[in-house]
């Protein structure tokens, strides 16, 4: 059985300058756009230790930082870098079509 999937259109591209977090909701899905140099991300809005909302949180060179309990999550593999999180984050693909931002929900 596969898994269906669609794009969805989160933002245009001019909302989501160099160092910013976008966040918005799809249905049931808390979700988070990030601008790291550049490269959007898209991964889960909520932490996974203590459901803190991850776009109060502050973007480094290591990643998303919880602004509860201070672990950071990798932009790329949803992987947390520090205690007390221990579960990844969801990520999800993105793509910019027309100054368009879309991630691919599952």
């Amino acid at each position: 059985m596969s898994i269906l999937s669609e794009w969805v259109k989160a933002c245009g591209i001019q909302k989501l300058g160099k160092g910013e977090l976008f966040s918005f909701d799809y249905h049931d899905k808390k979700l988070l756009l990030t601008n790291f140099k550049g490269t959007i991300y898209a991964t889960d809005r909520i932490c996974t230790h203590a459901e803190a909302d991850l776009s109060n949180g502050i973007l480094t060179e290591e990643g998303i930082t919880c602004p509860l309990h201070l672990s950071i999550f990798n932009l790329e593999t949803g992987m947390p870098q520090n205690a007390p999180a221990e579960k990844p984050l969801r990520t999800y693909n993105v793509k910019i079509e027309q100054n368009e931002i879309y991630v691919e929900v599952v």
